[in-house]
């Protein structure tokens, strides 16, 4: 009863707190403070009340923190607004998928969520204490492929895996690059793709060591799904801090059309486990030529909603690794997949296109941009600006080999360069300069810059694909003029919409 009344009190010295605060970030504080404690933590948890009362506040302080601020156009930020206020009710979602879970309740109560609070809390005294040394701010997170070994050959495939090759990472190299990430730059979150991250292994240890040795951490982990069968889902809640992102092309046709006949059906099967388990999962939707007049759609979300997932990214097909220009959405499917993402947002889905919603991220991550940006580190060790900038400008094993760390990359030229770009492209300028973010990338969406930079810098293309279109003249006029007719579609809506 003691514990109790202690917890009432604490909830209502919180709950007073939260009301107190004025901008997000003292909010986040507030939350974070009050989460430390175990015994608060589980009575967030538990109390879907609670979590109401957090989220009502969270949406008043965001409305006034991001629609007042002067130093961005007000249709930006009510882009992000709609978003960040999707993505909070969405964190809300998964909560209370823990809570009706016994077995994963009791695995995040006490081997994940204080830890993980902790490191959250944490980030704002590590990245202050970089800037005082460095100059700059880290970057957020990195995107890393143990493994190119997958058991399906998508068409399009911008790892260009398959069953045919094994290579990967040992499993001391992605510790260690867990472990710098976090002690370096207070990252508390891990992107993890392949290949099919389920198939790694290496000493007998997978993903899922990996998972609990660093339960400090969250893991967004891409996958095809066909691997996840009751005992694999059992597995994801031992760990407690996986979220699986399944890939999918929309309904079965068009799904096993690009991944093969039977995979939908696999697909189906792995959600049915996860929400038996009650494992918070999302999809990962690939836009083409072919299905982009449905993708995304708010048919498509609902469909796998009703399966379980809780939220949806989405990638358009890059002309890249399996892919080619025949198959890569047109510049006007492009242009009506923005209008349909931005209202699906609206309406409450939390969807991001890895393209579409640049305004919501200032524009372009890559290259490690200070503060929300990320690397992108392969099988082999090759470390990229981005997952889909298929050129190497270090080795993470030859650094780990020369004593240096993660640091050392962001001292390369060509990851300089780029932030270069960024900066100058509107990255905290004043709001006058800020260009148009719904063409954020340097590569698919200003690919003449991005090639200045290409041709000047020492890169490695980290597979024949890239090698081959890196001086080919057939791909670079295909890209250029690929550019040209996005601007003819998105300068006049950035103009009209966003542009004060």
């Amino acid at each position: 009863m003691a514990i109790t009344t202690k917890v009432s009190k604490d909830v209502r010295q919180f709950i007073s707190n939260i009301n107190a605060t004025r901008y997000i970030s003292e909010l986040g504080n507030a939350i974070s403070s009050f989460l430390i404690s175990n015994v608060a933590f589980s009575a967030f948890i538990n109390s879907t009340s609670l979590r109401k009362i957090v989220l009502n506040r969270i949406r008043k302080v965001l409305s006034k923190d991001l629609l007042e601020d002067p130093n961005f156009p007000p249709k930006v930020q009510q882009d992000k607004l709609d978003m960040f206020i999707v993505f909070a009710e969405t964190i809300n979602k998964a909560f209370e998928n823990i809570r009706n879970s016994k077995e994963l309740k009791k695995t995040f109560m006490h081997d994940v969520g204080p830890y993980l609070v902790k490191s959250i809390s944490r980030r704002s005294e590590i990245v202050n204490n970089y800037k005082k040394e460095y100059g700059y701010l880290p970057p957020n997170f990195i995107t890393i492929s143990p493994g190119k070994f997958c058991n399906l050959k998508c068409t399009g495939c911008y790892a260009n895996s398959s069953a045919n090759v094994n290579d990967k990472l040992p499993f001391d190299v992605v510790d260690r690059i867990i472990k710098e990430k976090k002690e370096i730059w207070g990252s508390w979150f891990t992107v993890v793709s392949g290949g099919e991250p389920l198939l790694w292994k290496d000493n007998d240890k997978t993903i899922f060591d990996i998972a609990k040795k660093h339960n400090d951490n969250l893991f967004l982990m891409y996958t095809n799904g066909t691997l996840i069968d009751e005992e694999m889902a059992k597995r994801f809640v031992d760990v407690g801090n996986i979220t699986c992102a399944i890939s999918v092309e929309g309904y079965e046709k068009d799904t096993d059309q690009r991944r093969g006949k039977g995979v939908h059906k696999q697909i189906l099967k792995a959600m049915e486990n996860l929400s038996k388990y009650h494992i918070p999962f999302g999809i990962s939707l690939t836009a083409t030529r072919l299905n982009a007049s449905f993708v995304p759609s708010q048919e498509i979300l609902d469909y796998y909603w009703d399966k379980g997932a809780i939220y949806a990214w989405l990638f358009q097909l890059m002309p890249i690794g399996r892919g080619s220009f025949d198959l890569i959405v047109t510049p006007e499917q492009r242009f009506d997949m923005f209008k349909r993402t931005r209202e699906l947002v609206r309406k409450g889905y939390f969807i991001v296109d890895f393209w579409n919603s640049g305004i919501v991220t200032n524009g372009c991550i890559s290259a490690g941009r200070p503060s929300s940006g990320y690397f992108y580190i392969d099988w082999n060790g090759n470390v990229t600006p981005c997952v889909f900038n298929p050129y190497s400008f270090a080795n993470i094993i030859d650094i780990y080999n020369k004593n240096g760390n993660l640091n050392d990359l962001l001292n390369n030229p060509f990851v300089q360069q780029i932030r270069e770009w960024q900066k100058n492209y509107g990255w905290q300028q004043p709001k006058e300069k800020i260009q148009n973010w719904t063409l954020p990338c340097i590569v698919r969406d200003h690919y003449e810059d991005f090639k200045k930079i290409l041709d000047t810098n020492r890169v490695i293309p980290i597979d024949e694909d890239a090698k081959n279109s890196m001086n080919n003249k057939e791909y670079y006029n295909n890209m250029i003029s690929y550019d040209s007719q996005l601007k003819k579609y998105f300068d006049p809506l950035w103009e009209k919409e966003y542009k004060e």
